[in-house]
């Protein structure tokens, strides 16, 4: 329930302040009307003790009373009538402030009435209002108990994805040591490959050498052995073949190994027969 507002508040201090004020009005009440009847009974007795004291110094007046007489040579009478309407006046007065009190009664409640029928409005609105508070309330407790549980499994989840990148992390860094050592190893295979061709193009390039010197110096016993057929005749073929043969197997002067060439149908010499080796590690 909202907490009054400082009207309310000043009302209630007002009402208790006027409770307060008026817790002996009542009394005090009655203490002046026996005050006034009182001195209305001392003003009576007062009339009466000197209409008696009257009658006392003149003994000739007759204090009975006559019907139809005048009253006025009665001072009994007098004063008694005379206390009479003073009471009368008295009660009149009274009767007259009961009346007031009476007005005053009515309107204070239905000052009051107008004032509970409020209250009772309020408290209506402050019931459905808090009414409505409590279901929300409820409602949001749902809500919190189902964040707290959401959170609890994002938790877990967060957990078991941090684990699982921990693990990644690890397998990643033994991947990347793997890749590293793999590199290298890639690095010496392909410069022992490279070696390897390298020692391979040298070796073709001397084969290619030899041949070039083979064939060139095959061209020179083909143009020397023209020359000596037409210069000494059909006798003379066994002594240039000798020759020749004595020509081509001196070469480089190799009479045996790598260097060594083989005669063709044809007459030419043929490249020696060399090993390669193609393996990459050299």
């Amino acid at each position: 329930m909202a907490d009054p507002s400082w009207q309310e508040v000043l009302r209630v201090r007002l009402t208790e302040r006027n409770n307060a004020e008026a817790a002996f009005s009542p009394i005090i009440e009655q203490y002046r009307r026996l005050a006034q009847q009182t001195k209305l009974l001392k003003e009576r007795n007062a009339s009466l003790l000197k209409a008696v004291g009257s009658v006392r110094a003149n003994p000739n007046s007759s204090t009975v009373f006559v019907p139809g007489g005048s009253g006025d040579d009665n001072p009994v009478r007098a004063a008694y009538v005379a206390s009479l309407e003073s009471q009368i006046s008295s009660l009149r007065d009274e009767m007259a402030a009961v009346y007031k009190t009476q007005g005053q009664n009515a309107q204070r409640l239905l000052a009051m009435n107008e004032t509970l029928r409020e209250k009772e409005e309020l408290a209506r609105t402050e019931s459905e209002n808090a009414r409505k508070a409590r279901d929300e309330v409820e409602v949001l407790r749902r809500k919190v108990a189902q964040h707290n549980e959401l959170m609890s499994e994002k938790d877990r989840t967060a957990q078991i994805l941090h684990d699982e990148i921990n693990t990644l992390q690890l397998e990643l860094g033994q991947i990347e040591e793997r890749n590293q050592i793999l590199t290298k190893d890639n690095a010496k295979l392909l410069q022992r490959w490279l070696d390897a061709k390298q020692a391979e193009a040298n070796k073709m390039n001397q084969a290619n050498e030899f041949y070039e010197d083979m064939k060139s110096r095959h061209q020179a016993v083909l143009t020397w052995r023209e020359d000596s057929k037409a210069n000494s005749g059909a006798g003379d073929d066994n002594t240039d073949a000798q020759s020749t043969s004595q020509s081509s197997v001196s070469g480089n002067g190799d009479a045996n190994g790598d260097g060594i060439a083989t005669l063709t149908r044809d007459g030419t010499k043929s490249l020696p027969e060399r090993g390669v080796d193609l393996n990459p590690n050299g």
